[in-house]
């Protein structure tokens, strides 16, 4: 079922946060920083995969993504949801149901046998097909996706994900370059405010952790 009004999207980005930090997705660690898949220190890290064990949660969090897709894509632009391999397939799958959508997923790498495909599912040449994810860095990973997609003949220009870093300063140059508008619900910024209300965590470990958020590679440089 299509959502069809919700609250404005500063509000929907300060409850999403809220609601990362409540089911724990959301680890700041200052003192034994996460490692990223890129290998970098962090002294952050977020886990949007918890989402689907927290019925309550996730169907708001899909609904608010289903509405933040209408609001800046539109109701009759999008023939296809694809979700990416493996964080954004159960997304894509829930946002698909409540606009009416074709699902497909899009592999990170063919699969090396049969058919060796990278698309699962059907899509059509003719179709916009937008693309779901549980998050995004850097942008990456969602430009391989995306690429993968349009090797079909289908179009595909906006991406969606729960969580956006909004820290690396390449992101948007990448997406810019690649054709890709990115639609989010929330980012680092909106957890930062988040935790400074509820007192989630130390001073100390807030401190370090918004030094990391505004220079994150200078941070990381530093401890390699």
């Amino acid at each position: 079922m299509i959502p069809s009004s919700y609250i404005p999207d500063n509000e929907m980005a300060k409850l999403s946060a809220r609601m990362l930090i409540e089911i724990g997705a959301i680890g700041f660690n200052s003192e034994t920083p996460y490692k990223l898949a890129s290998g970098l220190p962090s002294p952050t890290y977020v886990d949007c995969r918890k989402l689907i064990s927290f019925a309550r949660i996730r169907a708001t969090l899909m609904d608010f993504l289903t509405v933040k897709i209408l609001r800046d894509v539109g109701m009759e632009k999008i023939d296809n949801i694809a979700g990416g391999e493996t964080a954004g397939i159960p997304f894509a799958a829930l946002v698909a149901e409540r606009m009416g959508l074709p699902m497909t997923y899009v592999r990170k790498k063919p699969k090396g046998y049969g058919k060796n495909a990278r698309i699962e599912g059907v899509i059509n040449s003719d179709q916009t097909v937008l693309l779901v994810e549980d998050l995004a860095t850097d942008g990456g990973s969602k430009v391989s996706f995306v690429e993968a997609i349009r090797q079909t003949g289908a179009s595909c220009n906006d991406t969606a994900v729960i969580f956006y870093y909004d820290i690396f300063s390449e992101a948007s140059a990448i997406f810019k370059k690649n054709n890709i508008k990115l639609h989010f619900l929330c980012t680092w910024w909106d957890i930062l405010e988040e935790v400074k209300l509820q007192k989630t965590f130390t001073s100390s470990t807030i401190k370090e952790v918004e030094k990391f958020l505004n220079s994150p590679r200078e941070w990381q440089n530093e401890r390699l």
